[in-house]
């Protein structure tokens, strides 16, 4: 291997999150903060940059509806904290969108080299668009990185939010675009007698693998 080439570390599903101790536009957070609460920790390129102006109004006009399923907003970026600063107090003033949630001061870039955010394919020097969905007991459930020219969907995590947690709550699965009030799919059988019996158990069943049911 070339010794300029830079090795770029993931975190994985189903692991726990790296920890973080980090200055934030609200003081210093740790992952250790958010126990008991699930946390969107996402990041975007640069500050007064105007597809992350138009995702962070969007995290922030989403914000109450996060907390309403006990999730925390936690932004992050390679900027610094007067930046920071600087750039949410302009959201206000320019577009009347309150930013409320904190934002990480990331210029040593710990943070975004734990989380994989910096990667020599797209940026050396920004954190590309990723966003990571910790659990409450800290383990990292789901994470999705954008390119830097296109903006996120936060409809789309506000809807994987709601889907994770109906899988913990009730384990179960849910089917492609999955919206509550939809069906959710039964795990298949994992024996033959099972398999047997699942065409009698009452779900909507199109084949032994595959039965879904209301919740």
């Amino acid at each position: 291997m070339d010794a300029e080439t830079k090795t770029v570390t993931f975190p994985r599903l189903n692991e726990p999150a790296p920890a973080f101790d980090a200055l934030t536009t609200h003081g210093r957070k740790k992952l250790e903060d958010y126990r008991g609460k699930w946390l969107v920790l996402f990041s975007h390129p640069a500050d007064f940059t105007p597809v992350c102006t138009t995702e962070f109004m969007a995290f922030a006009r989403n914000h109450e509806r996060f907390r309403s399923l006990n999730a925390e907003l936690l932004g992050l970026s390679i900027d610094s904290h007067f930046a920071h600063i600087a750039w949410t107090r302009n959201i206000k003033e320019k577009f009347d969108v309150d930013v409320q949630f904190p934002i990480i001061a990331d210029l040593s870039m710990d943070v975004a080299q734990a989380y994989g955010m910096v990667q020599p394919g797209a940026s050396d020097t920004s954190a590309v668009r990723a966003t990571f969905l910790i659990d409450p007991q800290g383990v990292l459930r789901a994470m999705v990185y954008y390119p830097m020219s296109n903006g996120r969907s936060v409809d789309e995590f506000v809807r994987i939010l709601q889907a994770l947690q109906t899988t913990d709550a009730h384990k179960v699965a849910t089917p492609e675009n999955w919206r509550p009030g939809d069906e959710v799919i039964v795990p298949p059988p994992a024996t033959t007698q099972a398999a047997e019996q699942r065409m009698s158990e009452g779900l909507a069943t199109t084949d032994w693998y595959f039965s879904k049911k209301q919740l």
